[in-house]
Order: structure tokens, then C-alpha cells, then sequence
């Protein structure tokens, strides 16, 4: 009989999440800035201007953002993971214990409980602690540089896409077909997503849609308000 083994898509979670977001706020943010530069009656030169310059600024803010966000989630990890050793050393019986009621609480009856308990603290008790009580594995651990790469290298693709429309479009086109280009691409990286991720397509491909087109919208709003007026 063949192994059966499972392959869980929840360990994709951690870059999964920030691939989505940078991307994501990528193609927002950039097609935004272009549409409400454009609705104002500018020019080529300065949508490009204006898309370039927004796809460094949210690149390099996304890599920060996600780098500072996820080094205190690792601070907090860390942290945690000295408290626990210290107990261990200074309390094994009341770590033991504690261990076994995790056990229990889970369904487990008390006997076997005691006994699972004292064989995991054998093996390895501060990994036996960091699972069961703190939750820190190795899909859920903090990982900032990933994280911050990961973040940056998506949105420069996401802003890459609406970018490229800036550049090719006719002048005449530059609204409406930045508009549609750019949703479908976020209609696409919804869809990516979904199915990356195991999930059914729809739901995600309709929510970054939706988010999308406000975003855009509102912004080519502003740009018009403020193109008429000045």
C-alpha cells in the first residue's frame, strides 16, 4: 500500500498573504494614481512620471511596512520563547502539568494526557510548549525579510501591469482602458490567489474587484474635481 500523504495549503499562508497584498495594492494604487492624474487632463509624461514614481514610494513602503509589522510579531515570538524556557528550567513539574491540561482540554482523558505530556517534554519540551500553549510553528513563525521581499517584488509586478497600459495606450483610450485593464488584471490576481490558495475563485476574484474599481474610481473623481478647478 502506497504512504497516504496530505499536502495542507495552510503552509502557504505566510507568503501567500503578502504576495496577494503587494500585488494587490500594486495594480490599486498605481492604475489609482494614473487615472486621477489622467482625469485631471495631464499628459503622458506625467501619468508616467506619476505611475513610476508611485511604484518605487509603495514599493519601498510595502518592504518597510511588512519588515517593521512582522519584526514585532518575531520580538513577540522571541520574547514569548525565553519566558517559556525560563519556567521550564525553574518550574518542570508546573510546565508539565500545564502541558497535560492543554492535552485535556483538547479531549484527551487525563491518564494519557499525563503520559503524552512527560514523552513530549522528553523529546524536545520547549517545542512541545511553543506548539501546544504559544501556537509558534513553522508555518505560523514570523519571518521579516521574507516578507518584506516578498511584499516589495509583488507590488513592483502589480504596478508593473497598469504602468505598461499608461505607456501603450492611446491618450484618447487612457481612461477606460486603464480602468478595465487594470481590473482585469486585479480580477486575474484574484483568481490566482484563490486557487494558489485551495479556495473557490469567485468570492475573491468579486471582493479585490470591488475594492478595486471604489479605489480607482474615487480617484479619477478627485482628479477631475481638481483638474476642473484648477
Amino acid at each position: 500500500m502506497r504512504p497516504h500523504r496530505e499536502q495542507h495549503l495552510v503552509a502557504r499562508i505566510g507568503w501567500l498573504r503578502a504576495a496577494v497584498l503587494g500585488a494587490n495594492d500594486g495594480i490599486v494604487s498605481t492604475a489609482s494614481l494614473i487615472l486621477g492624474v489622467a482625469a485631471s487632463g495631464a499628459e503622458r509624461p506625467a501619468l508616467l512620471v506619476a505611475g513610476v514614481a508611485g511604484l518605487v514610494a509603495g514599493a519601498m513602503s510595502m518592504a518597510a511596512g511588512e519588515y517593521v509589522s512582522v519584526s514585532s510579531q518575531a520580538d513577540t515570538e522571541r520574547a514569548d520563547l525565553a519566558r517559556e524556557r525560563l519556567e521550564l528550567a525553574t518550574s518542570p513539574e508546573a510546565e508539565l502539568r500545564e502541558l497535560a491540561e492543554i492535552y485535556i482540554a483538547r479531549g484527551v482523558d487525563p491518564v494519557t494526557a499525563k503520559a503524552v505530556a512527560e514523552q513530549m517534554m522528553a523529546h524536545d519540551a520547549l517545542e512541545a510548549h511553543a506548539r501546544d500553549e504559544l501556537h509558534i510553528t513553522e508555518v505560523t513563525t514570523a519571518r521579516p525579510v521574507v516578507a518584506a521581499l516578498t511584499s516589495a517584488a509583488t507590488f513592483t509586478a502589480g504596478a508593473a501591469l497598469p504602468l505598461l497600459l499608461a505607456a501603450l495606450l492611446p491618450m484618447r483610450w487612457m481612461a477606460a482602458g486603464e480602468a478595465a485593464g487594470s481590473i482585469l488584471f486585479l480580477a486575474l490576481l484574484g483568481a490566482l490567489g484563490a486557487i494558489t490558495g485551495g479556495a473557490k475563485p469567485m468570492k475573491p476574484v468579486v471582493r479585490v474587484v470591488f475594492w478595486g474599481a471604489l479605489a480607482m474610481a474615487l480617484t479619477a473623481g478627485i482628479g477631475r474635481l481638481v483638474g476642473t478647478s484648477v
